[in-house]
């Protein structure tokens, strides 16, 4: 009988808490325990187990990189994971961060309904430091950076997009946009709004309001991104089990170009235009590539994530509510 061997781990990038698959041959599952999973040093719980695949829960405190991934009863089989670091906590964040120009993180403070926080956003730098960054805007929500790369943020509270000078001071850009969530750029400077009752509004430089389309209802939030080519795409959960993505053409056409995510998050066009898409589906959680012609590919596991967002120079995090993480390489 030959030894045990790893062939693969599925997806190859994870955080804390999130499921990955460990793939091989001859895995000794007949006795009474499973085999031990070691991630870096730390062991990790088995929720599935077959004679060729090992599905382990990433456990917490493992420094980001790259970690190995170690099977007992497989001697000298190695594979590997990289694992998201931490990059800012004590977060409320409801969407996606967002990268300025300059490689700046902005992450949220959104709280409940209504609740007036000390800090509605913070700024943090390349480094990792964490600044406060503008305070006063109630549920802040979404947040985009227009073409002139000035900071947007909406409120779903006041149903208000304000713009945010560099010194952190708020101003009302647009307002009575409904449950305002997405916000999303188009390269003439054209703003996107979604409200979660289902409207998407188009909003120009001047703060003018226009209804662009109309979609079903979201129990949560909607979440934008604009691509390449000047089309919406929009994700917006429901309560049904699986939600569409769609996608929005510039005379507001709207057609749905996967119908199978379960409640659908954050999305965000890497910087060589491929969506990313964040799903949280207990159990298949995490981000997927979206490509044109295959099934979404899940590329990084992990739970209760709500956001994606891309630097400039192609750095990765992903959020949950709480903690925003970076991979340790550039996508």
């Amino acid at each position: 009988m030959s030894s045990p061997t790893i062939t693969g781990i599925q997806p190859s990038s994870a955080i804390e808490g999130g499921r990955i698959v460990i793939q091989g041959e001859g895995f000794a599952i007949d006795g009474p325990f499973v085999p031990e999973v070691r991630i870096g040093d730390a062991r990790a719980h088995i929720v599935y187990a077959s004679s060729s695949e090992l599905s382990a829960i990433v456990p917490g405190g493992l420094d980001g990189g790259r970690a190995t991934v170690r099977v007992a009863g497989t001697p000298g089989e190695t594979a590997f994971v990289d694992i998201a670091a931490p990059f800012a906590t004590g977060l409320h964040q409801v969407d996606n961060p967002v990268f300025d120009r300059d490689g700046n993180l902005y992450v949220t403070y959104s709280g409940t309904r209504g609740q007036q926080v000390p800090v509605s956003i913070f700024r943090v730098r390349p480094n990792g430091t964490r600044e406060t960054f503008s305070s006063g805007i109630v549920n802040p929500t979404s947040m985009a950076i227009d073409p002139q790369g000035r900071l947007y943020v909406s409120s779903r509270f006041e149903g208000t997009v304000y713009r945010v000078g560099d010194d952190g001071t708020a101003e009302p850009f647009a307002s009575d946009l409904g449950v305002a969530c997405g916000l999303a750029f188009a390269d003439d400077g054209m703003l996107y709004v979604g409200d979660r009752s289902g409207t998407i509004f188009r909003v120009d430089q001047n703060g003018r309001t226009t209804t662009f389309a109309s979609l079903p209802a979201s129990v949560a939030a909607f979440h934008l991104a604009m691509s390449p080519d000047g089309a919406l795409h929009v994700t917006g959960p429901t309560l049904s089990s699986y939600d569409p993505l769609y996608r929005i053409d510039k005379d507001g056409t709207t057609e749905v170009l996967h119908a199978s995510f379960g409640r659908p998050q954050g999305l965000a066009f890497d910087r060589h235009g491929t969506l990313f898409v964040v799903e949280a589906l207990a159990g298949s959680s995490g981000l997927y590539r979206v490509r044109s012609g295959i099934a979404p590919e899940l590329v990084l596991a992990g739970a209760g994530l709500v956001g994606v967002a891309f630097s400039p120079d192609g750095v990765m995090v992903v959020a949950s509510n709480e903690t925003a993480y970076r991979l340790p390489r550039a996508a």
